[in-house]
């Protein structure tokens, strides 16, 4: 999934099955603290999103230490290292790169499922409903809104860290290349651009670079 949708300067661990992280020896005690309060199946999406973490990151030449998290919730990786985590059913996933390669990286999965309308009204701005709608009708077998959802959620993993804010839904302007497996992102400073797939009964998303 984003393995083959990322080559180049990216490593990329991904598991497909649940609590595959337990099996690799679960969180490091540093990262037991952040797990405080979580129920027992966040725990395990957790211990596969930093098993996948540290499996990239060795790809990258790198210890296999803590994943620890940044004020705003993130994690946080070695210095002149990017990277981001995304989980849901069914998979879960890290990427790496080095900053010097990728200034900027934000992944995101979900099932290629339709999302509901609410939440589309929500994260959607009417020019994109447009082209969620005219989608859905040319080619059903993509959930088209929850792509979009997928898109922005990647864009705000690329985008919090490297301006240290928050971004909402609707300050993110999405065009996506139907055919190119590409997409843009409008922001509020400058943009983002990326690549999104589908297969396996999932959605998948990669933020990778600036645009002024």
């Amino acid at each position: 999934m984003l393995a083959d949708l990322l080559p180049g300067p990216f490593a990329c661990a991904e598991a497909f099955a649940e609590g595959e992280g337990e099996g690799e020896g679960g969180t490091l005690a540093e990262e037991e603290p952040l797990t405080a309060g979580m129920g027992p199946r966040r725990r395990r999406d957790f211990a596969d999103g930093r098993a996948c973490a540290r499996r990239a990151l060795a790809a990258l030449g790198l210890p296999p230490g803590p994943v620890l998290r940044t004020s705003t919730g993130a994690p946080r990786w070695p210095d002149g290292v990017v990277g981001s985590i995304t989980h849901c059913a069914g998979y879960r996933a890290a990427v790496v790169a080095w900053q010097r390669d990728v200034p900027v990286l934000g992944v995101d999965a979900e099932p290629n499922l339709p999302l509901p309308p609410r939440v589309l009204n929500g994260i959607a701005l009417p020019e994109e409903r447009a082209w969620v709608e005219r989608l859905d009708r040319a080619e059903p077998g993509v959930a088209w809104g929850r792509l979009l959802f997928c898109v922005k959620e990647a864009v705000y993993k690329a985008w919090s860290p490297w301006t240290g804010r928050w971004l909402g839904f609707t300050e993110a302007v999405v065009s996506l290349d139907r055919d190119g497996g590409v997409f843009t992102a409008r922001l509020p400073r400058g943009g983002l651009l990326g690549r999104w797939g589908v297969g396996r009964g999932l959605l998948v998303t990669a933020a990778t670079s600036l645009t002024t």
